[in-house]
């Protein structure tokens, strides 16, 4: 047993009784050579979630394990978020939402063999399920052909690694004094994480993520989700402007399409007047330099 060194699952749930149980199992169960703690963030769950978690902490065999917080009061997704991720003392960090779950014992210490024997890799990660709030499978392989390394300027970029399939060195200690205030944390997170190294895919599929009506992601609609992405492109535009360019310009270009997107949809929808007083200075400004861009090809 490698007891110096530390894996710290980080685990957030909000109204996760039906899957809760899932969750922690599929942590607990894990064979490793080395020490792991979960931390638990409970956000003031209305349901039965804390006298669920309760029962296991009471129950099973490795409880100990387990480092449980209860909030009195709801704080958001994102500020619970920051405060468990805080509370991780491990040399790495993987993830796993209160509603998903791994199916592979051996998930941590495969990730953790990489991770000790690649210095120049910050992150790993590997495929998933996903199903449904029954566990029916809906499809086999979440990231499809999206199976691939990634270098430090993709990671700034916002590659796209699964949330529970990834395992990540503890580098990050400060965060932005916006990122309470965010919606895909994921996002944020990985890009981050591209100030410290390389991700590396590996091929086995070891967990499966749920889809369903209160997912704080999958269970909103897609006009819902643009609207949300626009507020973090507008967060990380500010972020790199003054740092890297390249980055910079990559999510301006991302705002300008979603803002496109979400114009196209809201004049469909006539809804245009109340999305324009929200998003006003970053609509004229992508109008503006449409404008400009047109009027330069004219002459």
């Amino acid at each position: 047993m490698n007891s110096y060194l530390i894996v710290s699952i980080c685990m957030i749930t909000y109204g996760h009784e039906k899957f809760i149980k899932q969750a922690i199992e599929g942590v607990l169960m894990q064979e490793c050579d080395f020490e792991i703690e979960l931390i638990l963030a409970n956000d003031c769950s209305p349901d039965k979630t804390d006298s669920i978690i309760t029962e296991i902490l009471k129950s099973h065999p490795k409880a100990s394990k387990i480092k449980y917080f209860r909030h009195e009061n709801n704080i958001g997704m994102m500020p619970n978020f920051i405060f468990a991720m805080k509370q991780c003392l491990g040399t790495y960090i993987a993830l796993c939402e209160g509603d998903d779950y791994w199916t592979d014992s051996l998930k941590l210490q495969k990730q953790v063999d990489f991770l000790e024997n690649n210095s120049n890799y910050v992150v790993c990660y590997h495929d998933c399920s996903v199903v449904d709030q029954f566990n029916n499978l809906k499809v086999p392989s979440f990231l499809g052909n999206s199976k691939k390394d990634y270098n430090e300027k993709d990671l700034k970029k916002g590659a796209w690694l699964p949330t529970l399939t990834r395992c990540f060195r503890n580098v990050i200690k400060e965060y932005p004094v916006f990122f309470d205030r965010v919606n895909c944390g994921d996002l944020f997170l990985t890009s981050f994480l591209g100030d410290y190294g390389k991700a590396k895919y590996l091929d086995f599929n070891g967990a499966s993520y749920r889809e369903h009506a209160g997912g704080a992601w999958s269970g909103v609609d897609e006009s819902f989700k643009t609207k949300k992405l626009i507020s973090d492109y507008i967060y990380l535009c500010k972020f790199y402007k003054n740092r890297e360019i390249e980055v910079y310009k990559f999510y301006k270009n991302s705002l300008n399409k979603s803002f496109l997107k979400d114009f196209k949809a809201d004049l469909r929808l006539r809804n245009i007047v109340y999305n324009f007083n929200e998003f006003k200075f970053y609509y004229c400004t992508f109008l503006l330099s449409t404008i400009i861009k047109k009027i330069k090809t004219i002459f």
